[in-house]
């Protein structure tokens, strides 16, 4: 079963690992739910960018993507990196490891960006 919300398939699963992963899980869907956040992930999906293509792609104010990109470095999804004047993102190992082509899984869920 696929629930289409934004775009993104997200295919219902239990978490074997208990109640502390659906917190975790939870706490994700939250940061996930904002569709910039889950434009920035769709885009970190085919490698890693530099602020300045991310905003190139997305269209938005400068302090508003920054803001973005904080909330999804607090949550482990994506990393920065500072190369020289520029930061490059990505996503973070955490999630290249739960990775499935263009599927993200949660553990309690799978984004689907297909």
């Amino acid at each position: 079963m696929f629930i289409h919300v934004w775009g993104v398939a997200v295919v219902p699963g239990a978490d074997p690992s208990g109640a502390s992963s659906d917190i975790s899980c939870a706490h994700v869907l939250k940061v996930l739910a904002d569709e910039t956040r889950l434009a920035v992930m769709e885009l970190l999906l085919d490698g890693p960018r530099h602020v300045a293509e991310i905003n190139a792609s997305l269209d938005i104010e400068q302090s508003l993507l920054s803001h973005h990109l904080k909330v999804l470095r607090e949550a482990g999804l994506v990393t920065a990196r500072r190369t020289g004047r520029k930061v490059l993102y990505s996503l973070s190992q955490s999630v290249q490891g739960r990775r499935r082509g263009r599927a993200i899984d949660l553990g309690c869920c799978r984004l689907s960006f297909d």
